[in-house]
């Protein structure tokens, strides 16, 4: 008959003592006891059976720093992983481990290794933004916590800091780049959940888009009449003949590489990475295609032959090998051409919608897909890419056609 154990009680762990002729063990019951000890220490300590049926010992800690409840609470959970087949002593040591992986493993830690893992898919530029983003916002907060105890509250803070900035745009690339910093955490077994999910619902509403200023439709013939009489570097020159004909957005044109460009098959494809959105559409959308019409395939030929031993089509003046002209080329040469406040590099997909939509020869559909306009349907974007690809190839010869046409205007008596 197995031997009833009468349950301790708070006053008999205060006032029990070593005896060298007394009890050394007092039993609370279930393999949990109190050890007594000549230095005057008590220790609880639990008896079980492993699962390969030897006994063994584990200990809890010290009484009264570890209290009566406090060990039977000890007590349940060894009882609980014992009926699951485990092995106390074996998880205990697993939860250190972890818990100390967890206190290595700082936001920065994991953002910086998810960054190098990026570095070979996204564009130089890109990851430079995504990187800065984190580093000027992020770090500073966060950088040094563990990334499996910062709360969704803090990141909001993070992002409504960056709001009071006026920063908005700045807001939401900062929410998106910690996002998916935790969702790379979670992959890998560092957090059991993304607090970042759900923020974008309390960000401020960003203010309507300022359309970039363009001249109007009979200004046209002018206008290209100044770029062609524009003296500056050649890769000024082609970036803004380009821009007016090819109408991308000005980070597509200036980043873009020479074998994005297909001459003999009269296409450029520009990867996902270098367009327009949020992360996820970034690493896993489809590539953007944009028709080159024969006027453009020459010029871009004449252009290879002036610098295709480079990696970028537009390479800059300081450092041609590695950057390429900057954001606002074009904007300046606009400027010296007298277009100040009248045209813009990024004006000019205004201009093509514009003329584009008063022809009524191309579906409206057609020309938001050929301006890159996404739509939240990603079903239907992959729909329509499929649909109407064969009439923007016939859009893009039209353009570059009538932009021909509007040009001789130009030297007409």
């Amino acid at each position: 008959m197995a031997r009833i154990i009468t349950p301790l009680t708070d006053i008999q762990c205060r006032q029990a003592k070593y005896s060298a002729d007394g009890k050394k063990k007092l039993f609370d019951g279930g393999g949990l006891y109190l050890l007594l000890k000549a230095s005057g220490t008590k220790t609880w300590r639990l008896k079980y059976v492993q699962p390969n049926g030897k006994e063994n010992t584990l200990t809890f800690g010290d009484y009264p720093t570890i209290s009566l409840q406090a060990a039977r609470d000890k007590r349940s959970v060894a009882q609980a992983q014992i009926a699951e087949g485990k092995n106390p002593a074996i998880e205990r040591e697993l939860a250190k481990q972890i818990a100390i992986q967890e206190q290595n493993d700082t936001f920065k830690v994991v953002a910086e290794e998810w960054l190098a893992m990026k570095k070979d898919q996204w564009s130089e530029g890109y990851h430079s933004r995504i990187s800065n983003a984190l580093k000027s916002n992020a770090y500073p907060d966060i950088g040094n916590l563990p990334v499996a105890q910062i709360p969704g509250l803090v990141i909001l803070g993070i992002v409504q800091k960056v709001e009071k900035r006026g920063a908005l745009e700045m807001a939401s690339r900062v929410l998106d780049s910690i996002g998916m910093v935790f969702k790379y955490a979670a992959a890998t077994g560092r957090v059991k959940a993304n607090p970042a999910d759900g923020l974008d619902q309390f960000l401020k509403d960003r203010p309507p888009v300022k359309h970039r200023p363009h001249v109007d439709a009979p200004q046209v013939p002018e206008l290209l009449r100044r770029i062609d009489n524009y003296h500056g570097r050649p890769e000024t020159i082609y970036a803004t003949k380009l821009m007016v004909r090819t109408f991308p957005r000005t980070s597509e044109l200036i980043w873009v590489e020479w074998p994005e460009l297909d001459l003999d098959g009269a296409m450029w494809v520009i990867p996902p990475d270098r367009m327009k959105g949020r992360l996820m559409a970034k690493m896993y959308g489809p590539v953007h295609l944009i028709p080159l019409s024969t006027q453009v395939v020459t010029m871009l030929r004449d252009l290879k032959s002036i610098n295709g031993r480079y990696k970028y089509v537009f390479p800059g003046e300081r450092n041609p090998a590695t950057r390429p002209i900057s954001n606002e080329t074009i904007n300046k040469a606009l400027k010296t051409m007298g277009y100040e406040g009248e045209q813009t590099g990024h004006g000019f997909r205004g201009l093509a919608s514009t003329i584009m939509n008063d022809s009524g020869l191309f579906r409206p559909e057609a020309i938001e897909m050929q301006l890159s306009h996404k739509k939240k349907d990603q079903v239907e974007a992959a729909y329509n890419h499929a649909e109407y690809f064969l009439e923007r190839v016939k859009l893009m010869q039209w353009w570059s056609d009538y932009l021909e046409q509007q040009r001789q205007k130009a030297d007409s008596p």
